[in-house]
């Protein structure tokens, strides 16, 4: 019996170091593989409740200072594709924003946390809104594991500086994909 449980335990701990590894995960409660009339955003044509959605992270990679988030279209037609949340200064001890926390009115994103600037020329989140009959578009939405505590950025920072930034400053990166379209 001993023997048999040391097989096991031993078997258990091998296939879980090569093919349980844990790595940095991002997850939600608020989507699937398609974003809804929940995350949609309200204007530009849109009627939707403009409400971002819950995320979870974990297994940050060791060396981790802060947390950005981003939420990117890149079928969006402007030829550099559209940016619909950007987050950063996110401390190091928080794993999850709550459904939400993208209205800045409301500060439910985490103390320190700076939202800047979307492509809709405001701060906090802005929902999917394809052109009508454009088919469906990918929602890529990002937590960036970063080497430093602070971007040293302000909210009125535009969405490809801060960009520039995490890029230069980003441990791991883990994403989900969603997608959304509007027929009429």
């Amino acid at each position: 019996m001993k023997k048999t449980n040391l097989i096991l335990g031993l078997s258990l701990i091998f296939s879980t170091a090569l093919f349980g590894q844990k790595t940095f995960t991002l997850s939600s409660k608020d989507l699937g593989g398609e974003t809804t009339k929940m995350q949609e955003f309200n204007g530009f044509g849109c009627s939707g409740d403009n409400l971002s959605p819950q995320l979870s992270w974990k297994n940050a990679p060791e060396g981790t200072e802060s947390f950005a988030i981003t939420m990117y279209d890149p079928d969006a037609p402007t030829g550099s594709g559209f940016w619909h949340w950007v987050v950063f200064d996110i401390p190091s001890d928080i794993n999850e924003l709550v459904t939400n926390a993208g209205n800045v009115k409301l500060n439910l994103a985490p103390k320190g946390a700076i939202q800047s600037k979307t492509d809709y020329g405001i701060n906090g989140f802005g929902g999917p809104c394809p052109p009508v009959g454009h088919g469906f578009h990918q929602y890529i939405i990002t937590v960036h594991a970063l080497k430093t505590d602070k971007l040293g950025l302000d909210g009125n920072i535009n969405p490809a500086v801060v960009g520039f930034y995490l890029w230069n400053n980003t441990l791991a990166k883990a994403s989900i994909v969603a997608y959304y379209k509007r027929d009429k």
